[in-house]
């Protein structure tokens, strides 16, 4: 045998050796992989599930999938967290189903259809160093509604009518200053303009009614038209006054305080007048149902005209004296009767013709 016959069997041999090898080998069972713990990286992992996973600070006990992550972020089906540490930003809207506790809550904005039940005031703080204008705002109706907190003074400001039940009153210092019938008796000033009907009105001090009728309560005087009466009650116009006054003697007097003459009237006619000089003109017909005295201030009651001088009557003056008088103008048909008639004297004298004092003749003579 050749070199090369014997290179080429011993060759076939180890091919058939290696061939044997490998078959064996192949109908070998592969052995059990050995991992050390703590020595799988995350590189040995592609796809597939692991159950019941379990680690120092995860728990995976689901049963179906509720964590979800891609590229747009983490989905989760249902979360239930005992504590967020960090500050915590919602992009989109935040649902609530059950309650919401929190020590302090800062919106922009809040927009609720829902009761709101609180066991603490509702506060408002400074912005800016500024409680302006802070309070309630009501919109998407007509014109916006406010109530809210002004300045200059401090008050607050309603933009609409304020209604409170008709039993309720307002009050200051919890004292009542208004209700829907009264005003409270402490409310002791005012500017009222217009009034309805009053009833049982008292008014303490002066009274000043659209500066005509002036009640002055220290003089304890009434003026209309005029803010100085010169009378109890007094009424000007312009230079006229007329005063009604009581007397040092316990009367009373009331006529023109100026020179102007009185007028006393009925149906808007005159019936007597008063002239500045003290002359009374009677414009109807006077019936007396007493005595009449005149110059006289105590008269007998059984003459129903009694008079301390003359009179004239139809044109006649009578008078009474103990002889024809020596003085003063008479007419034809005066007559001066005897104040001290005697028996076969006469009754009196009788003017026969005018003159100062004129020719007189006795007449009536007495009877011895």
């Amino acid at each position: 045998m050749s070199n090369i016959d014997q290179k080429l069997t011993e060759m076939r041999n180890g091919f058939n050796a290696v061939s044997e090898a490998v078959e064996a080998l192949a109908a070998k069972p592969a052995p059990q992989a050995q991992i050390l713990k703590r020595g799988l990286s995350g590189d040995h992992i592609n796809g597939g599930k692991i159950t019941n996973f379990s680690s120092v600070g995860i728990t995976d006990t689901a049963t179906d999938t509720q964590i979800r992550v891609s590229d747009n972020g983490v989905t989760i089906v249902a979360l239930s967290v005992n504590t967020i540490n960090n500050p915590l930003t919602v992009e989109g809207q935040l649902t609530v189903n059950g309650a919401i506790r929190a020590t302090r809550l800062d919106v922009d904005e809040i927009s609720a259809d829902v009761r709101n039940e609180r066991t603490s005031n509702l506060e408002f703080r400074a912005e800016n160093g500024s409680i302006l204008n802070k309070g309630f705002v009501w919109s998407g109706q007509g014109n916006t509604r406010s109530l809210t907190f002004q300045g200059g003074p401090d008050r607050f400001f309603s933009s609409e009518t304020v209604d409170i039940f008709r039993d309720k009153e307002y009050r200051i210092g919890n004292v009542p200053v208004l209700s829907a019938t009264n005003l409270g008796q402490g409310v002791t000033q005012s500017n009222l303009q217009t009034v309805g009907t009053l009833q049982s009105l008292a008014v303490a001090g002066r009274v000043n009614i659209d500066e005509h009728i002036i009640y002055d309560p220290d003089s304890m005087r009434l003026g209309i038209g005029t803010s100085e009466p010169n009378g109890a009650v007094s009424i000007q116009s312009l230079d006229h006054e007329f005063v009604i006054d009581p007397t040092d003697d316990f009367r009373f007097k009331f006529g023109t305080w100026t020179t102007s003459g009185l007028d006393v009237i009925t149906d808007d006619t005159k019936r007597l007048s008063i002239e500045s000089s003290g002359t009374i003109t009677v414009h109807s017909k006077t019936i007396y149902n007493d005595k009449i005295g005149v110059g006289v201030n105590n008269f007998a009651s059984d003459a129903d005209i009694t008079t301390a001088g003359p009179v004239r009557f139809q044109g006649k003056k009578q008078q009474v004296g103990n002889d024809i008088p020596n003085s003063g103008s008479y007419v034809k048909g005066d007559i001066v009767w005897n104040s001290d008639p005697r028996p076969t004297g006469y009754v009196g004298w009788i003017c026969v013709r005018e003159g100062t004092p004129g020719d007189w003749k006795p007449f009536g003579q007495i009877s011895a």
